[in-house]
């Protein structure tokens, strides 16, 4: 005789986190993923290819003009100098990255402090840093940047603190606009009942929830940070003891028909770092929009 033992209700299943859920919808897009992948594989070249390779970048090592893949001993030929191109690749990415990374963590630590006080405080704090962005949205950027580094003596803190200056803006208006959105709803205003300040309630309940759109300006500004700091170096506006990628476009910007690879390998690694973290950008884009996480 069996007896019929009672149907029981299957267990819930554990909810995924947001961040679980936005690292799934990231791995979904296909780009990003080679962005990521593309992005690792550059800075591993940037920080164990020295060691590897053995060639300091401003040493003179063969013949000038030594075109690439002729020579063993210089894979990617030589400059106008003599010196080594590939190593001037892998250690002139070192400080393009630092510069990028560095004046991007400014830029988005100005850019945060200002707009999240305009958003929350509102009133005549709101329209003077207001203003004070807008003032510097119309100042020409590149020129700004080469001002301030005129000023000061060209080396790789002047070139990060003058990027991350003209930087800035875009990322004040959108943590403005999203401090704004958030500062009246129900458990921002729950913790203003229960007596937090200010500064708990900007630091600890309404930045956590600004932050993915904030992730995804930073990422944008990193590669806008590379193109200047290429930019500066180009015009000869950085430190001149630093080898970069884009001090390497400038020197033998005169001899580009002689020796384009010189020109070209440099060019191509800013090509590919700018492209692999705008991808990496639209990727986080995706992973915090609340409609694909659904999806």
């Amino acid at each position: 005789m069996t007896v019929n033992q009672p149907h029981l209700p299957k267990p819930a299943l554990r909810a995924s986190s947001p961040w679980r859920e936005s690292w799934r919808v990231f791995r979904s897009n296909r780009a990003a993923v080679f962005g990521l992948a593309l992005l690792l594989a550059l800075v591993a070249m940037m920080l164990l290819g020295p060691y590897s390779y053995g060639v300091k970048a401003f040493d003179i090592v063969a013949e000038p003009f030594t075109g690439p893949f002729i020579n063993p001993q210089v894979w990617l030929g030589t400059d106008y100098l003599g010196r080594d191109v590939l190593a001037g690749v892998l250690i002139g990415g070192r400080a393009t990255l630092l510069v990028g990374l560095a004046s991007a963590a400014l830029a988005v630590s100005i850019g945060v402090t200002v707009g999240a006080s305009a958003g929350f405080f509102g009133g005549w704090v709101d329209t003077l840093l207001t203003r004070l962005i807008e003032l510097f949205q119309v100042l020409p950027a590149l020129l700004l940047a080469m001002v301030l580094v005129t000023l000061f003596s060209p080396s790789l803190q002047v070139v990060i603190f003058a990027i991350g200056i003209v930087a800035w803006t875009s990322t004040a208006r959108l943590a403005r606009a999203e401090f704004m959105r958030l500062r009246h709803l129900e458990y921002v205003n729950a913790a203003r009942t229960m007596g937090a300040g200010p500064v708990r309630l900007m630091l600890r309940e309404i930045l956590p929830n600004a932050l993915p759109p904030l992730i995804v300006s930073a990422t944008l500004i990193i590669g806008s940070a590379i193109l200047f700091e290429a930019g500066l170096s180009y015009l000869g506006l950085s430190d001149a003891n630093v080898m970069s990628w884009g001090m390497m476009i400038g020197n033998n910007r005169r001899n580009v028909l002689d020796c384009w690879w010189a020109v070209t390998f440099p060019g191509l690694a800013i090509f590919a770092t700018v492209l692999a973290v705008s991808l990496i950008g639209d990727g986080l884009n995706d992973a915090f929009n609340p409609r694909l996480q659904l999806r």
